[in-house]
């Protein structure tokens, strides 16, 4: 996978479009002066966390003992149970935030921007060939920033695209996810078997 393709990949697990409506319902009962700010501060702490998880995946799969087909099937798994939910999403909203509560790390920074399906995703990158740290570095900063700039704008997203506009470009995402995630799924069976030789 090159730097594009896993920026591409990671832009598509976050998902700012689909998080647009409910980071807008979220900051809707916060001070319009406060707004930006807590959402600057909320992408940044999600930002960190995610590079932690980068940079700490390696250690974290060999503390497990994990193969790297077995990281590669789950996160197959994971990624697709996230692309059938854009596609066919459930009911329901944010839920455990009074009206002007101002959020603390959760429920925008975690799990929203860095949820368990990126932070897994993340793993699998650093595990699938930790000497190109750099190259994962620069897709996750690059697919962080493109949805840093989409919800920092998210009232002129929401206007130009719409409530409907918005459902329809996440399930196209979704259908793109879905297929990442097959590969993902197929590749991890096909090492497996190669590596047991059972083929």
């Amino acid at each position: 996978m090159d730097v594009f393709s896993a920026a591409v990949m990671l832009f598509l697990i976050i998902d700012p479009l689909g998080n647009l409506p409910i980071f807008a319902s979220i900051l809707r009962h916060l001070d319009p002066k406060k707004r930006r700010k807590v959402l600057i501060r909320e992408l940044l702490f999600a930002l960190v966390i995610m590079l932690s998880f980068l940079y700490t995946g390696e250690a974290i799969l060999n503390f497990l003992d994990l193969r790297t087909e077995s990281v590669s099937i789950a996160g197959g798994i994971i990624l697709f149970l996230i692309a059938i939910k854009m596609i066919f999403p459930s009911p329901g909203g944010v839920a455990g935030m009074a009206a002007g509560e101002e959020p603390f790390i959760v429920p925008m920074a975690i799990p929203l921007i860095a949820g368990p399906s990126i932070l897994a995703a993340l793993i699998l990158l650093a595990h699938t060939d930790n000497s190109r740290m750099t190259d994962w570095t620069i897709a996750l900063v690059s697919a962080w920033g493109m949805s840093a700039f989409i919800l920092m704008f998210y009232k002129l997203f929401t206007r130009i695209l719409g409530e409907k506009g918005l459902i329809a470009v996440e399930r196209l995402m979704g259908m793109v996810l879905v297929m990442i995630s097959v590969q993902m799924l197929l590749d991890g069976i096909s090492k497996y078997i190669t590596h047991s030789g059972l083929s």
